[in-house]
């Protein structure tokens, strides 16, 4: 891998994505779990900066010493940080000076890429460095969509490229898996994530995964069914969680004059039945589930079948507690706190979605959010 290119490649498109916003775009801050996209644009940066530059390019001026306060996510071991609910209040620096920042850093660091202080370990942190851009790439475009809803116009930001409107037109089928003892973890020589890591064999009774995700229009039944208000199809903690929000339907739809619209970032759109349900909690996953009595697969189930149908539209809950593989190394230093601090009270969701980064996807892919999250493209695929 070229990695100086692919750096230049992946900075340029964060701020690909950022042409569309207004300045004013850049800072609000719907809720604590979302960030505005002005703090990913410096974060990421501020994530070369102290983990790469700082301690390898000997030259290396900080831009500005309050940044590791302002920008620093969740490092412990690398001071204190604001509190992630303020990140909205960081009206200073501006948004010109954080892409300053960003050319900057991106300056100095083809510096450190083109020198001969570059070994082997600074480059698989660069690499880690690039990986998580992408994930932040992720993040930015969900990020945006949460706060864009919360605007009363239903403002369209981007294209289609992100209103998941391909329609799962065929019938719901479900493929078998005999029981057996199978791999799991990544094995290729490319990137992975620590989580992915190490190799280990499970044991799978027979089983059947559906070959397609579930639509709108499934959904919809179930919430016609009174789903949401049946108390048998919940987990104790999901059905406190949705009363006490009091959620009746999927984030992003609305229901006027007898027809459903859901916001996309192409605007408000009428509901396509037959586009899959998309921006559903695990709590609303696995009462789904019940409804249809059916359950979700588990990470392993969902790795050792995922060749046997498509995936990629959507981020798919499965029933698998997000904790360590068997022989787990969490990594030295700071970068040991990227992924083993979190293995507690998060569920795994596996695949990708159509806001995923382009190469930032495959099938050994661990990604985790707490039961109650929605703000991401996380669906549904049924097993049994």
């Amino acid at each position: 891998m070229d990695v100086l290119k692919r750096f230049k490649e992946v900075r340029k498109y964060t701020e690909t994505l950022c042409n569309p916003l207004k300045v004013e775009d850049y800072i609000p801050q719907a809720q604590a779990f979302v960030s505005p996209p002005k703090w990913h644009l410096a974060h990421t940066t501020w994530f070369y900066e102290e983990m790469i530059l700082k301690p390898n390019l000997k030259s290396y001026q900080v831009f500005d010493e309050d940044y590791n306060f302002l920008f620093n996510s969740y490092y412990n071991s690398l001071g204190k940080r604001i509190s992630r609910e303020h990140r909205g209040l960081i009206t200073r620096p501006s948004v010109d000076t954080v892409y300053q920042y960003r050319s900057y850093v991106n300056k100095h660091m083809e510096i450190l890429l083109n020198s001969s202080q570059t070994d082997k370990q600074i480059l698989k942190l660069v690499i880690l460095g690039i990986n998580h851009e992408q994930q932040h790439q992720e993040l930015l475009i969900t990020d945006i969509k949460f706060t864009l809803s919360h605007n009363p116009t239903n403002p369209k930001l981007y294209d289609t490229s992100y209103n998941n409107s391909n329609s799962e037109t065929k019938p719901l089928k479900f493929l078998e898996v005999k029981e057996g003892v199978y791999d799991i973890g990544y094995t290729g020589k490319d990137f992975c994530y620590d989580n992915e890591l190490d190799v280990h064999r499970v044991f799978l009774e027979s089983y059947a995964i559906a070959n397609r995700l579930i639509t709108n229009g499934e959904y919809l039944e179930f919430i016609e069914a009174n789903g949401y208000s049946t108390s048998k199809y919940w987990l104790d903690d999901g059905w406190t969680y949705i009363n006490a929000q009091q959620i009746k339907k999927p984030l992003y739809w609305a229901k006027d004059q007898n027809q459903w619209y859901v916001y996309t970032l192409a605007g408000r759109e009428p509901l396509n039945l037959d586009a899959p349900v998309t921006h559903i909690s695990f709590y609303e996953a696995h009462a789904f589930a019940n409804f249809k009595n059916k359950r979700l697969a588990t990470e392993f189930e969902w790795e050792v079948a995922n060749a046997q149908f498509n995936w990629g539209a959507a981020w798919e809950w499965t029933n698998s507690a997000y904790i360590p593989y068997p022989n787990y190394k969490k990594a030295t230093g700071a970068a040991g706190e990227y992924n083993g601090k979190f293995m507690i009270n998060l569920m795994v969701l596996r695949g990708s979605s159509v806001a995923t980064s382009p190469n930032h996807s495959r099938p050994t892919y661990r990604n985790f959010f707490s039961p109650e999250a929605r703000w991401q493209f996380s669906g549904i695929r049924l097993a049994k």
